[in-house]
């Protein structure tokens, strides 16, 4: 098998946990395997990167940030490639560009174009362990660029779809996927199995295992995704096709999102294009609107509700100035949170979501927004009854049996 495997920040936190990691990619190559390891940076070295950058300006070039950011995860990937060769093995470290990684030139949160494996190849074909730096690429005319949050994760999944490994392993320090956050219901179990789709679900709902743009491209590509801990053998969970899962459940987690505003606009003027016109100038600034109810227009007016990252919160006050004339009032209420269910087997069944509802009720939480899809539903509530909800709506769904 071609085996790619993914360490993040933690597993690779100081010498003791590279030379860990070099015995797991041992394992690995033992069993028969040609391995390519993408490493993140040691833990806390991006921040501490980034802070010498905000030393001599508040604004740094994006530029020299992606030159100076990247180094955290070349000097994790020439430290792996050592230990490897000290314990007999032949191993060789790459940068992003040396594995081939085409982006564009968005800095500090480029996108992967394209990926020439020519090298990678050839290297794999001499038996080599090829480490490569994670989080980073390069444009086409040689600049350095970095991926953005859960960047290395991307790297990992963007090398396994080009190279057709039949696995990507992604490493870090919990067991997998569980049903909810364990940390908030300790009776939360781990799935074996999930799909892409609830997957990808779950990651946008909150759940930060994954990050949904590696899921995102695990799909497009067709990699199996695997998600374990470097710190023991457990088995995992496995990310892949829904065909490939022989019995879903009719709820498989239920994610929780603490990071959510509402924001609502009293008595707009009900016509065609005022929706348009407000989502308009949120996208132009870059403002990613989640749930929108809209209520019932009368005399003229309607009542327009929706949702957004609490971090864009400042930022939507100040697009909706604009329009602070023409309606009654805009309030903003950061003190909310978004609950999700997330399954395939909805699709086949009835009463899941009069079963949440029912659930909260009786714990006297009080819904004010509720969004569906064909797998998923979601609701705001108050901050306060967060947690209470995730561990109502865990039991109501028997994830914990």
């Amino acid at each position: 098998m071609l085996i790619v495997q993914k360490y993040g920040g933690t597993s690779v936190g100081d010498c003791e946990r590279i030379q860990n990691v070099a015995q797991r990619v041992i394992e690995a190559k033992k069993a028969g395997n040609s391995v390519v390891v993408v490493v993140s940076a040691m833990s806390g070295e991006t921040d501490k990167l980034l802070g010498y950058t905000k030393f001599f300006s508040r604004l740094p070039n994006t530029r020299e940030v992606d030159m100076v950011l990247s180094a955290g995860e070349r000097v994790t990937s020439a430290l792996l490639a050592i230990a490897l060769e000290e314990l007999g093995y032949k191993a060789i470290s790459l940068s992003g560009r040396g594995a081939g990684m085409v982006t564009d030139s968005s800095h500090t949160k480029a996108r992967i174009e394209s990926i020439d494996t020519t090298r990678l190849n050839d290297l794999l074909a001499k038996d080599y362990i090829v480490v490569v730096a994670g989080f980073q690429g390069v444009t086409q005319d040689g600049n350095v660029t970095t991926l953005g949050r859960g960047g290395s994760d991307l790297s990992a999944v963007a090398l396994a779809g080009a190279l057709q490994a039949d696995l990507c392993e992604i490493y870090t320090d919990v067991d997998g996927v569980y049903t909810t956050d364990p940390r908030i219901e300790p009776k939360a179990k781990k799935i074996d199995k999930v799909s892409y789709d609830e997957m990808l679900e779950l990651a946008s709902m909150g759940a930060k295992v994954l990050l949904n743009r590696s899921v995102e491209m695990a799909k497009k590509l067709n990699v199996n995704l695997v998600t374990r801990n470097s710190f023991n053998h457990n088995e995992g969970t496995l990310i892949t096709k829904e065909e490939e899962i022989m019995e879903h459940p009719i709820v498989s987690g239920i994610a929780l999102d603490k990071n959510q505003a509402r924001v609502s606009i009293c008595n707009v003027e009900d016509r065609p294009g005022i929706a348009a016109e407000i989502f308009s100038a949120l996208s132009e600034a870059n403002i990613n609107v989640d749930m929108i109810v809209q209520t019932i227009g009368r005399d003229g007016k309607t009542d327009l509700d929706f949702t957004i990252p609490e971090v864009e919160l400042e930022n939507t006050k100040r697009v909706l100035k604009a329009f602070e004339s023409n309606v009654e009032s805009i309030d903003y209420d950061s003190d909310i949170a978004k609950v999700s269910i997330v399954g395939v087997g909805m699709k086949s069944h009835s009463g899941v979501a009069a079963k949440a509802f029912q659930a909260l009720a009786e714990d006297n939480i009080n819904i004010m927004m509720i969004s569906t899809s064909e797998i998923k539903i979601s609701m705001i509530i108050g901050l306060k009854y967060s947690e209470l909800a995730i561990r109502t709506l865990h039991s109501a769904y028997l994830l914990d049996k």
